[in-house]
């Protein structure tokens, strides 16, 4: 049996590498479903979206600049689109803070920042020099892909929840780390290989935290149901209707032993009751009755 050679290895993990990328942009479909869904993205970030939209389509001009790289132009063609597509839906539902945020991320990166790396590298005269320098550049971004979700990290280790981070992405980005570090390691191609050493890295933290916190509950405050809640202090209404109460079944009790009542005896009692509907009246208005 006659071992592959180096060529073709190249081109097999290339071609695993453009599937896993595949997945990878893929991946966040289920988090824009979501934000769909609910008609908002609170909660979520546009960070790890608008460096990735950058670094695609810096991948892009350097598989442009570099001969025989169609799975680079390639995958990372189709990376453009639908890192775009992303922040798209994004923007339609993010609240208007984050909207300018992103806004301002894809002004700084995708317009000034990528329009200036294509005015300068047009400046090299020397093909091979231009290469390099947009190589390298392209290995700064390319870590940043990697290093973004680590502001997801962040938030996952302090509230102790996996709600906002996509186990799948992150299994996705460790694997294709995995399969474009040996492409660019058989191509001898350094600004491919190298920063996926890192995505390797930055991908297998995501998942440790994923599995220890995915089955973590976030502590929920305890809601008073109506009946848990203690009694209520009675008001000066409570001794009115009490005093009438009172009133009433003195009155039921003692009717048959009042009737011979004479006429001053019943001056007196309405009088007494007058003056104990006066303090009650006093009591219930309180100070600002006083003028």
């Amino acid at each position: 049996m006659v071992a592959p050679d180096l060529h073709t290895l190249a081109s097999v993990f290339g071609i695993l590498g453009t599937i896993v990328s595949f997945l990878v942009l893929l991946a966040p479909l289920p988090t824009f479903y979501k934000i769909y869904k609910k008609k908002s993205a609170e909660g979520f970030q546009s960070i790890p979206y608008s460096v990735a939209l950058f670094s695609a389509m810096l991948m892009l001009y350097y598989a442009y600049l570099k001969a025989n790289a169609l799975l680079l132009m390639g995958i990372n063609s189709f990376g453009s689109i639908i890192e775009t597509i992303y922040l798209i839906i994004y923007m339609i539902y993010a609240p208007s803070k984050s909207r300018i945020f992103t806004a301002k991320l894809l002004v700084l990166f995708n317009f000034l920042a990528y329009g200036l790396i294509l005015g300068v590298s047009y400046q090299i005269s020397n093909p091979f020099l231009r290469l390099k320098v947009v190589g390298w550049i392209n290995v700064i971004f390319s870590v940043c892909v990697f290093a973004a979700p680590l502001s997801i990290l962040r938030l996952v280790i302090r509230t102790k929840s996996v709600e906002y981070m996509s186990f799948p992405l992150s299994f996705c980005l460790t694997l294709c780390a995995v399969m474009w570090f040996f492409y660019g390691l058989l191509i001898k191609d350094l600004f491919v290989a190298a920063p996926n050493v890192l995505g390797f890295t930055f991908g297998m933290a995501q998942m440790i935290l994923y599995l220890v916190y995915k089955n973590t509950k976030r502590p929920i405050l305890p809601e008073y149901k109506l009946n848990e809640m203690p009694n209520r202090v009675a008001s000066a209404n409570d001794e009115i209707i009490l005093a009438t109460e009172n009133t009433n079944q003195t009155e039921l009790k003692t009717g048959d032993t009042e009737k011979k009542k004479t006429s001053s005896d019943e001056a007196d009692e309405d009088h007494e009751n007058q003056s104990q509907t006066r303090i009650i009246n006093d009591r219930e208005t309180g100070p600002e009755s006083i003028v």
